[in-house]
């Protein structure tokens, strides 16, 4: 039977990140990926994204990975405006003396540079997926579906929103199903995007750029399951033109550049972050709604937090009280950000006068405020 002392379920991002975290501690680790780790980047632009905030950036960087990472696109501005109020928001780098609020880059250039930065040490990837599980008095027996056992004294739950490690374990977790959908492609303008992520409220729907490149960019469009059904019905000339005046031609006329994706958005929270010798994080812990970009950013904040409480405890690999102080740590984090996202989503679909008029006068407040916008800002760079 091979023997290792962490086994990582999941060679996303996450899970790669946090195997590279621990890589120069002189254990040894796997990571059980059934499908490629390393993707291959083609000269277009992938449709799933991710706003890396200067903390998570840090981590990169820290893991020798921020330069690897072939392409990223730097944004200073976020600049918010509202259909159906006079509010907005403009946020800037330069008000809280930063050189930028972050970095739009494709999920799989990410990945791709971990796996080249993995590829320099000890750590294994086995291609199978997990069958089942079962603890032992000094960890686990994995069962994988190609017969091969391993074993480990740390079992890491980095498989995802649907994670099957939390399934085997049994552990519970709230749901909460927006009935929306995200629409996902790349799109591209002549007139550029000015280094700035875009968000319009609109009375059923945000809309989402995130620029690629100075004239390219790509969008997530969250819409109420009927509209957005509606929406990728459309040719895509169409669907361009439903996107450009639902951002009042704010940047011409668009172009669509990828296939036009949707899939269905879901809060979900694991009521159990750790048990003895097991922990998750990323998606396997929580996921949100995708409106500011945060779900790995907050998957890389586990990463950071749990790899500090393992490298700093002397006690045993997988110590449950070890593991409960990253549990304490992040729990509160993930779930205010999870709780803001769907606060956020509700007042933004409610559209009655009142509450209209209430959000534009919210919105209005902070962008005239510094004090105020700048907590915010620093929340959302993960300065605070």
């Amino acid at each position: 039977m091979n023997q290792f002392d962490i086994i990582v379920v999941g060679g996303g991002m996450v899970g790669q990140a946090f195997a590279l975290s621990m890589a120069d501690q002189g254990l040894k680790i796997a990571i059980i990926e059934p499908n490629n780790p390393n993707p291959v980047l083609s000269d277009e632009f992938h449709t799933r994204v991710s706003a890396i905030t200067p903390k998570s950036e840090n981590l990169l960087k820290n893991l020798g990975v921020w330069n690897l990472i072939k392409r990223k696109h730097v944004f200073t501005d976020t600049k918010v405006w509202d259909q159906n109020s006079h509010g907005s928001l403009d946020f800037s780098a330069t008000d809280d003396n930063l050189t930028h609020l972050g970095h739009i880059i494709e999920n799989d250039a990410i990945q791709s540079a971990l796996f080249e930065a993995l590829s320099k040490t000890k750590v294994e990837f086995i291609s199978a997926k997990l069958d089942n599980i079962e603890k032992n008095n000094d960890g686990y027996q994995v069962q994988l579906d190609n017969n091969n056992q391993i074993f480990c004294h740390l079992l890491m739950g980095a498989d995802g929103a649907r994670s099957r490690i939390r399934g085997l374990m049994d552990i519970e977790f709230s749901e909460h199903d927006y009935q929306q959908k995200a629409i996902v492609c790349n799109i591209e303008s002549s007139q550029g995007f000015e280094n700035t992520t875009w968000q319009r409220f609109l009375s059923s729907s945000i809309i989402a750029l995130l620029p690629l490149s100075k004239t390219q960019a790509s969008i997530v469009w969250s819409a109420e399951n009927t509209l957005a059904d509606e929406l990728t019905a459309l040719s895509t000339q169409d669907f361009a033109n439903r996107l450009s005046a639902g951002v009042e031609y704010r940047f011409g006329r668009f172009k669509v550049l990828s296939e036009i994706q949707a899939f269905p958005l879901i809060e979900r929270s694991s009521k159990e972050y750790v048990k003895e010798s097991l922990a998750l994080i990323g998606d396997a812990a929580h996921n949100i709604h995708p409106l500011a970009g945060q779900g790995v950013n907050l998957g890389f904040s586990d990463v950071i937090e749990l790899s500090e409480q393992l490298i700093e405890s002397n006690k045993l690999l997988g110590d449950y009280s070890v593991l409960r102080k990253y549990a304490r740590a992040r729990r509160l984090d993930n779930e205010l950000m999870a709780k803001t996202m769907t606060g956020l989503n509700w007042i933004y679909k409610e559209n009655n006068e009142p509450l209209r008029w209430l959000r534009g006068f919210g919105m209005n407040l902070i962008n005239e405020n510094q004090t105020l916008k700048s907590f915010f800002q620093k929340h959302a760079t993960g300065k605070l």
